[in-house]
C-alpha cells in the first residue's frame, strides 16, 4: 500500500446515495477525522471504535440531484482515496435524478479466493471483479456492439442478496489467520469465532483493488443470508437449539450481527433512518471518544436482537420517485421458528412488509435473498418437508421431515406455508390494483440457490385477474459455483414430472395450493454471474453478464450470459415454440459443460 494509504485500512465504499445526499463508509488503522471533499461540497466525521477497529460515515448533503463528480477521501488531512498513481479512474459520486430510467445491478453468494489460474480454477471467475474491470475499460467486452455490456452509465445501486462473506466455508487465506489466534482443531475449527476474525473476512472480502475501486464509486445497499453467519441459519426450532447448546455459538452470532451492522447494514440507511436508529445515536454520541470502545454495546445489542428479532428490523426500503419502490426483506434473522407459529417473518416484520405491499408506482420491487418462487418441484418438496415435519405423517415423520431439511437445505420460503401464502396473496393483491394503481410489475429479485433464473407467475384458478406481470428474478453465485453433481440434482428438481411428482407429495401432508402458478421464462444457468435491471417507463430490461478468461487469468473479458426484456406495457415476450422451450430449460451451457467446476 502507498505511503499517504497507509491509515485507511477499508474502503472507502459509497452507500446510500440519493438526489441530494450521499453516505462513504470506511474503515481507518487508528482514530482519526475524515473528510470527504465532492467539487465544493466537503463534509467530515470522527472515527468509533468498535473491538479495537475504527470506523466512520461520512455524510454528504446538499449535493445537487442528477450530478456526477469525483471526490476524495482524507484522513486526518492527508488524502487517502484515490491511491496515488492509481491505474482506477477517479471515483465519483452521482446522485439520482427525478424521473431518470433507473439502473441496478444485483447479485448474491461472492467467495474471496485468489484471482489466478488456481482460483479460477477451483470457483470460477469472479463476475464482480470482471465487470469492475470492463467499467474501468481495462478490458474490452466479448461483443463491444452489445449495449448490455457497455459501461456508458454506472448503476444506481448495486444490491447485495446475501452471502457476501462466508463465516462457515473460510478460504485458506482466512484460515491462516484464524490459525494465528487460536487452535482450529477446536470448535469452532477453521469457521469465524468472534468480531475480530469476522473484521478480517470484510478485509479480504473487499480489498482486491478491482472491487474495492468499483465499491467506492458505484453505491451498494446490502442484506444478509445463512453464510453471513452460518449454513441454514434459523432452519428451525431443532436446528436453533442445537446450535445454542455449542459452547460456540454464541460468539459466532453475537460477532456476525454486530460486524452485519457496522459493515453491512449501516451504509443501507437513509439519512432519515439514521438518525432514528439506537445504535446509531449511542455511535455519534461517541464518536472522537478513544476512550470507550462500542463493542460491548455492540454485542449486546446483537445479542438481544437474536433473541427477540421484533425488537430491531433489518429490513428497508428505497423509494425511486413514482419509478419503482424496492423493500429489502429480511428472510434470516426475523424468523418464527416455533411449530405452531412457524413464519418466516415475525408478526411485526410481517406487518411491516404488508404495509410496503402497495402500487403507485410503476415497479414493485422485492428483494428477499431467498427466492420466493423456486422451481415447483423444489417448492413443493419444501412444503412437502414442514408438513412432514410438524407431524403431519406422525412421530416418526416428523423426525424424518427435520431430518430431510436440515440435510438438503429445505429451508426457503416454500418451507414457511404461512408465510409464503400471505406474501402470494398480497403481490396478487398489488398486481390486481387492490393496493392502489396497480405497477406494471411486480418483482421478487432473489440470490442464494447457486443457480439463474427468471420465472412469470399467473394467478390461480379462481384468483382476481391481473393488472401486472409477477415475475421472480434470481442471480447467484456472483463466485461460488456448484458442483457438476448438484447442478443435474437442481435440474431434476426443476423440469418435468418433479412438478407434479413433489404436488402429489405436498398435497399427500395437506399442504394448502398456492394462489400462484408459475414457470421458467428463461434459464436456469449455473454461470458464476452478475445481473442488470434497466427500466423504461413501464417496460423493463434483465440481463446477465459473466467473466471468461483469454489470455490473462488476472483480466477476465466480460461476456453476456442471458437477457429478458418486458415491452414498454410491462407485457412479458411471447414464448417460443417446443424447440426454444427445450433450450431455454436445458440451458446451453449446463448443456455443453463450459461452466466452470468446483
Amino acid at each position: 500500500m502507498n505511503g499517504s494509504a497507509e491509515a485507511l485500512r477499508l474502503g472507502p465504499l459509497l452507500r446510500h446515495v440519493d438526489d441530494t445526499s450521499a453516505a462513504v463508509w470506511v474503515e481507518t488503522e487508528g482514530p482519526a477525522t475524515v473528510t470527504v471533499t465532492r467539487g465544493e461540497t466537503s463534509a467530515d466525521a470522527r472515527t468509533f471504535r468498535v473491538h479495537g477497529h475504527h470506523y466512520a460515515l461520512v455524510e454528504l448533503d446538499g449535493l445537487e440531484p442528477g450530478t456526477t463528480e469525483a471526490y476524495t477521501v482524507a484522513v486526518d488531512g492527508r488524502t487517502v482515496w484515490p491511491e496515488p498513481a492509481s491505474p482506477f479512474p477517479a471515483p465519483v459520486i452521482a446522485t439520482l435524478e427525478p424521473g431518470r430510467p433507473l439502473h441496478l445491478a444485483f447479485g448474491s453468494c461472492r467467495t474471496s479466493v485468489s484471482h489466478d489460474a488456481k482460483g479460477n480454477r477451483s470457483h470460477g471467475v469472479d463476475a464482480l471483479r470482471a465487470w469492475a474491470l470492463r467499467v474501468a475499460a481495462q478490458v474490452d467486452p466479448a461483443d463491444p456492439d452489445d449495449p448490455d455490456l457497455a459501461a456508458d452509465r454506472l448503476p444506481d445501486l448495486l444490491l447485495f442478496l446475501g452471502d457476501q462473506v462466508y463465516a462457515d466455508e473460510t478460504t485458506d487465506e482466512m484460515r491462516d489467520f484464524i490459525e494465528s489466534r487460536r487452535d482450529i482443531d477446536q470448535a469452532p475449527w477453521s469457521e469465524l469465532q468472534d468480531y475480530e476474525e469476522y473484521a478480517h473476512l470484510y478485509r479480504l472480502a473487499w480489498s482486491d483493488p478491482a472491487n474495492r475501486w468499483l465499491l467506492s464509486t458505484v453505491p451498494s445497499a446490502m442484506i444478509f443470508d445463512d453464510h453471513d453467519i452460518r449454513d441454514d441459519w434459523n432452519t428451525s426450532l431443532e436446528w436453533r437449539r442445537e446450535m445454542e447448546a455449542t459452547s460456540w455459538w454464541h460468539g459466532r452470532i453475537v460477532g456476525g450481527l454486530a460486524s452485519y451492522w457496522v459493515y453491512q447494514h449501516l451504509g443501507n440507511l437513509s439519512p432519515t433512518e439514521r438518525a432514528e436508529d439506537e445504535v446509531y445515536a449511542q455511535v455519534r454520541a461517541h464518536a472522537g471518544d478513544e476512550e470507550r470502545d462500542l463493542g460491548p454495546l455492540l454485542d449486546a445489542f446483537a445479542e438481544r436482537v437474536d433473541q427477540q428479532p421484533h425488537t430491531y428490523r433489518w429490513s428497508y426500503t428505497r423509494e425511486f420517485d413514482t419509478q419503482a419502490r424496492l423493500v429489502v426483506v429480511d428472510s434470516r434473522a426475523a424468523r418464527r421458528l416455533e411449530p405452531e407459529s412457524r413464519a418466516m417473518l415475525d408478526p411485526e416484520e410481517a406487518a411491516w412488509l404488508d404495509d410496503q405491499m402497495r402500487g403507485d408506482v410503476d415497479h414493485l420491487f422485492i428483494a428477499t435473498s431467498l427466492p420466493f418462487l423456486l422451481a415447483r418441484g423444489l417448492h413443493h418438496l419444501e412444503a412437502f418437508s414442514e408438513a412432514l415435519a410438524a407431524g403431519a405423517w406422525g412421530d416418526r415423520g416428523a423426525r424424518t421431515g427435520e431430518k430431510l431439511r436440515q440435510l438438503v437445505d429445505l429451508e426457503h420460503w416454500g418451507a414457511f406455508q404461512r408465510s409464503f401464502q400471505e406474501v402470494a396473496h398480497q403481490a396478487l393483491a398489488v398486481a390486481a390494483g387492490q393496493r392502489g394503481e396497480a405497477p406494471a410489475t411486480v418483482t421478487f429479485l432473489s440470490g442464494d440457490v447457486h443457480h439463474s433464473y427468471v420465472t412469470e407467475a399467473r394467478a390461480a384458478a379462481g384468483g382476481p385477474p391481473l393488472r401486472s406481470t409477477i415475475l421472480q428474478a434470481v442471480c447467484s453465485p456472483i463466485r461460488n459455483p456448484l458442483s457438476r453433481n448438484l447442478r443435474f440434482a437442481t435440474a431434476v428438481l426443476s423440469y418435468g414430472v418433479a412438478g407434479p411428482v413433489g404436488r402429489l407429495a405436498s398435497r399427500s401432508t395437506r399442504v394448502p395450493d398456492a394462489p400462484l402458478r408459475w414457470t421458467y421464462a428463461e434459464g436456469p444457468w449455473f454461470d458464476n454471474n452478475l445481473a442488470f435491471l434497466r427500466l423504461a417507463g413501464r417496460g423493463m430490461r434483465l440481463w446477465w453478464v459473466t467473466g471468461e478468461v483469454v489470455d490473462d487469468h488476472a483480466r477476465p473479458r466480460l461476456a453476456k450470459v442471458e437477457a429478458y426484456e418486458l415491452d414498454e406495457d410491462g407485457n412479458a415476450p411471447p414464448r417460443g415454440g417446443v424447440v426454444a422451450k427445450v433450450q431455454r430449460r436445458v440451458g446451453r451451457r449446463v448443456a455443453d459443460g463450459s461452466v466452470r467446476q468446483r
